[in-house]
């Protein structure tokens, strides 16, 4: 019903910055909130930043990246700035959406990109 595809994974240098980006398709007018997720070796996955999927909508994120990362939408694009970068941000991101709203559980969503790798070094 929903597919998405994330992109803008790669390898930075601590301190720099890379844009993540999630494309949208299918019924994306069943979808209530998008969120991005992360998961690193040996850990579980775990909630990065998400936002509503109306125009404007409020948007939260983890305490180990506010002030860094940016979650925002444009039409059918979910997009991730991620500022000052450390080693510690290393790990799959994952775009994903569902019908529930302000959810910081990946269970409660339903759709999910293929994931897309970012790796910083130092």
């Amino acid at each position: 019903q929903v597919q998405l595809v994330e992109a803008g994974g790669g390898l930075v240098q601590a301190g720099g910055s890379l844009r993540l980006s999630c494309v949208a398709s299918g019924r994306t007018m069943t979808v209530s909130s998008v969120a991005w997720f992360r998961q690193a070796p040996g850990k579980e996955r775990e909630f990065v930043a998400g936002t509503l999927w109306s125009s404007g909508g409020a948007t939260a994120y983890a305490d180990s990246v506010e002030g860094r990362f940016t979650i925002s939408r444009d039409k059918n694009t979910v997009y991730l700035q991620m500022n000052s970068l450390n080693p510690e941000d290393t790990a799959l991101y994952y775009c994903a959406a569902g019908i529930y709203r302000n959810s910081r559980v990946p269970e409660r969503y339903r759709y999910w990109g293929q994931g897309t790798q970012v790796t910083v070094s130092s």
